[in-house]
């Protein structure tokens, strides 16, 4: 279920602005994009487990502040990211 540092290492080359970025709120969306789409596919088996569900509640209201974030300061850069991420329809 938790991301390996294989995994987290190719998403913050994909979408990282610079050679040292691993913080920008590009990398965060697409860290969290992964981890909920990971948690949803548990949930989808292990419908009882609460505690995971919760914690996917709180993962999905993280990536949409970030998200809040990114649209207000670059406007460019959320339409992108919300392309290359397919996150809305």
């Amino acid at each position: 279920m938790a991301l390996t540092s294989n995994a987290t290492a190719e998403i913050v080359k994909t979408h990282q602005r610079g050679s040292k970025d691993t913080g920008s709120p590009e990398v965060q969306i697409a860290l969290l994009s992964t981890r909920i789409s990971a948690l949803t596919e548990h949930l989808k088996q292990h419908q009882h487990d609460k505690l995971s569900g919760h914690g996917l509640a709180l993962l999905v209201s993280k990536r949409r502040r970030l998200l809040r974030y990114l649209k207000n300061t670059s406007a460019d850069r959320y339409r992108n990211l919300i392309q290359v991420l397919n996150l809305r329809g």
